[in-house]
């Protein structure tokens, strides 16, 4: 349970200050699949082959009701998640189908949240006492939530999943508040991270090993530089294509950059925004002067995640970083070039070699009236056949590490560089005001890419510096508060 003699409620009060905050930015934290509207759906529909006539459009009312038992004796567990796959409500049914038919007690109302809007609704679910049972958060969203006092500790139903040693190591840290006790609020649920995608062909015509030439941020550097020029069926390639501030994984492009360099995002004293320290800066650097150097386009820089990867699919780029999601793309609309193409964990920088982990989480709502049926929900989400079915439809990566002994990955060899690479996965501090500080890391760094595309005249790396001690001294002001 919530301590709240640790907490109180100065502090509910002054973390409902910043989490309100947040609200304003749509959150950056982008599960697999599309976005979807919010609906509700229950069990029941999907065993009708999810009749659309069953699903209402969510204005609030309905999830927000009290869990209640049906007039047969089951108990209705209300679950909001986000729009993890094609058909979120559909497809997430499908993979509870097996617990369902075992569990005749329970049943479960689905509420699809729309990433922009689900903040909202779920902080104002915090304040108010009146949620789900159930709700998915993203990794950055956890510390915030579970500060208001509004979520169940869960450090005790760890047990049922195989004890903390079940879940890849770089998770765990995303379900607790940073310095505030070892209370886990979440169940690691799914983990989204990046690697690098690229073209063997190119690789081959450049003179590129792969297997080495891609281990170090100089080999890799090294490794664009041979594939500039390269031709392929008549079109010339960009050595790397990402996008620049006109996405919504800003942050998450630079995190690796900034934590490979030796630099942090915030001070051991979960108060102090180090973002411009030299080794941060010096990371930020390197990434973006991959393009002023024109080995990484600049005309994709003016795009988003998924119309980068739309220009790798085509044939426009050698190499690209994205996430596992891509596989299911490449296998699904372009069969002969995904054989073409290989996959290689981050590069390692001069402090060591990580990669951006986040994903989401389970949470339970310390007002759900129903949490012993809940508990079972989650413990079954948390199974290797659950986590290995969720995946195949969502294209994420799963947090349960025996998953990653099964044919999951065995059958996809795009998967094997993803694998390696939850040996180095590393996920933002989980404090309360990571959320809002969100806000003043994507302008900060999205005014690092204007400087690095001519936007304020030509290139100045003393600009970049300039603009990370802004964004460091505007967020630090956000962890204070």
């Amino acid at each position: 349970m919530y301590h709240k003699n640790k907490w109180g409620y100065i502090m509910k009060v002054k973390f409902l200050s910043l989490v309100l905050a947040a609200s304003l930015l749509a959150t950056s934290l982008m599960g697999c699949g599309n976005n979807t509207d919010s609906k509700a759906t229950s069990t029941e529909a999907v065993k009708e082959e999810v009749n659309e006539d069953s699903k209402t459009e969510d204005t609030g009312s309905e999830a927000d009701t009290p869990a209640a038992e049906t007039t047969d004796g089951k108990t209705i567990v209300t679950m909001w998640i986000m729009p993890n796959s094609g058909e979120p409500e559909a497809d997430f049914l499908t993979v509870m189908a097996p617990f369902l038919e075992q569990n005749q007690d329970i049943d479960i109302q689905v509420t699809v949240l729309d990433w922009g809007s689900a903040w909202t609704k779920i902080t104002t679910a915090a304040t108010s006492g009146e949620g789900p049972d159930i709700t998915q958060l993203g990794t950055t969203q956890v510390a915030a939530v579970a500060a208001m006092g509004a979520l169940e500790d869960l450090t005790g139903i760890y047990d049922r999943f195989g004890g903390e040693e079940a879940f890849v190591p770089a998770t765990l840290p995303t379900t607790q508040i940073l310095g505030a006790g070892e209370e886990r609020f979440a169940a690691p649920w799914f983990i989204d991270t990046r690697a690098l995608f690229y073209r063997k062909d190119i690789c081959e015509a450049a003179g590129v090993n792969p297997e080495t030439d891609f281990e170090t941020w100089d080999s890799f550097k090294a490794a664009l530089t041979k594939m500039k020029g390269v031709t392929i069926e008549g079109k010339e390639v960009t050595p790397l294509a990402m996008p620049g501030k006109n996405d919504w994984n800003v942050i998450h492009n630079f995190a690796p950059w900034i934590w490979g360099a030796g630099g942090e995002f915030i001070a051991d004293d979960n108060k102090t925004s180090v973002v411009d320290s030299n080794e941060a800066y010096e990371g930020v650097k390197f990434y973006t002067e991959l393009a002023s150097e024109g080995l990484m386009s600049m005309p994709a820089l003016e795009k988003n995640s998924a119309e980068v990867e739309a220009l790798f699919n085509s044939g426009e780029a050698a190499t690209i970083f994205t996430g596992a999601y891509e596989i299911a793309t490449l296998r699904r609309e372009q069969p002969e070039l995904a054989e073409k193409i290989g996959t290689a964990p981050f590069p390692a920088g001069p402090a060591g070699r990580y990669a951006f982990f986040g994903g989401s989480g389970l949470s339970v709502f310390n007002s759900s009236a129903n949490k012993e049926a809940a508990y079972r929900i989650i413990e079954y989400l948390m199974t290797p056949d659950a986590q290995v079915a969720y995946q195949r439809l969502c294209g994420n990566l799963p947090t349960v590490q025996a998953t990653y002994e099964t044919d999951f990955v065995s059958e996809e060899p795009m998967r094997e560089a993803f694998k390696e690479q939850l040996e180095f996965g590393k996920a933002y501090p989980s404090v309360a005001g990571w959320g809002p500080s969100e806000t003043i890391l994507q302008k900060g760094l999205s005014n690092v890419w204007d400087n690095v595309m001519g936007v304020y005249g030509d290139y100045k790396p003393e600009q970049t510096k300039e603009f990370l001690t802004q964004t460091a001294g505007e967020s630090t002001v956000i962890y204070n508060e």
